[in-house]
């Protein structure tokens, strides 16, 4: 399921679910709720875990600690969630890599995805097929194909990381359109775009809230949205659906998860004060700065949305002969 399809039931669920934040803090039981993120601050994931973490703290009246427990690809503050008591007392904030890529690149991961019990999902980031604006004159996909079967092998991808969603977008568009293409892994999306904008590499898919400065300064030239559907935020940018390739279809997302054995009861009340307070004009607004959708959705859904991501990504995984550095 795609953000734009996932975002038709998301909105509806959580229509149905706001509520003012004091209505939960007077049947909250006094306890300390940890926020583990996985990665460290300052990025995307920390500043939805810290969005998370005040909205816990303002709907039940507790304590909330965040906490970045960071290393292995956010495998260990993962592994933290997984294994922590089933009271409630510890959440966390994790992105798609951790649930849906991971167990299938890792074979000595610390922890299984079925060991960690979906709250909410809480929002979509789009990427974008962007190109070095000097070095690449083309504007479409179908040029860019046009260019990379005239060289095979000379076109080069930026990612930052083998396993990273980049790479993972790279590689189908690969296996969709039969071009072959030069994978350049770094470490971290800074420098790999720092490298992109500079002409070292020819192109790369990014979420678009790294990149579009440099859409907007001219210097990257974008080619299509990896999304079934166009993108608020550049509207008139055509998907790689539109341009032929539905299957390279490659949002980011972000959920917040609990251990496995958490209460229905316990999810529930969880479920509610994250959906509330993110329904917030300051939510929204916080999120809108870092160009994020917000989504929400049941435990349900979630469930069920974390299984299908799980075995598209293993389908590629395999297909690709994807491994981790």
């Amino acid at each position: 399921m795609t953000a734009p399809r996932f975002l038709l039931v998301a909105f509806a669920c959580a229509a149905a679910l706001l509520m003012p934040a004091h209505a939960h803090a007077q049947a909250w039981p006094a306890k300390t709720i940890h926020v583990i993120v996985p990665f460290p601050p300052g990025g995307p994931t920390d500043v939805l875990g810290r969005l998370v973490g005040q909205a816990l703290g303002e709907a039940t009246g507790q304590g909330v600690v965040v906490e970045n427990r960071t290393g292995a690809a956010g495998n260990i503050g993962v592994a933290l969630i997984a294994k922590a008591a089933p009271d409630g007392t510890t959440l966390g904030v994790v992105p798609a890599g951790n649930v849906a890529v991971n167990p299938s690149l890792f074979a000595d991961l610390p922890y299984k995805a079925s060991e960690l019990a979906p709250v909410t999902m809480l929002a979509f980031v789009e990427n974008v097929l962007v190109v070095n604006a000097e070095k690449v004159p083309d504007r479409t996909l179908k040029e860019l194909l046009a260019r990379a079967q005239a060289s095979p092998g000379t076109l080069s991808y930026a990612s930052p990381g083998a396993g990273s969603q980049a790479h993972l977008a790279g590689a189908l568009l690969e296996l969709e359109t039969g071009v072959k293409l030069v994978h350049v892994p770094y470490r971290g999306i800074a420098p790999a775009v720092n490298d992109l904008v500079g002409g070292q590499v020819t192109m790369m898919f990014a979420p678009f809230q790294t990149v579009l400065p440099h859409i907007r300064s001219g210097k990257l030239r974008p080619i299509g949205v990896a999304s079934l559907k166009r993108s608020p935020l550049m509207p008139e940018l055509p998907t790689i659906a539109e341009q032929g390739f539905p299957e390279v279809d490659v949002a980011g997302w972000f959920a917040v998860v609990g251990p496995k054995g958490l209460p229905a009861a316990e999810v529930k009340r969880l479920h509610e004060a994250v959906v509330a307070a993110f329904a917030m004009p300051e939510a929204v607004q916080a999120m809108a700065r870092q160009e994020n959708i917000i989504a929400p959705s049941t435990p349900e859904a979630a469930v069920q949305f974390f299984r299908n991501e799980q075995e598209r990504y293993a389908r590629l995984v395999k297909k690709a002969n994807i491994a981790p550095e």
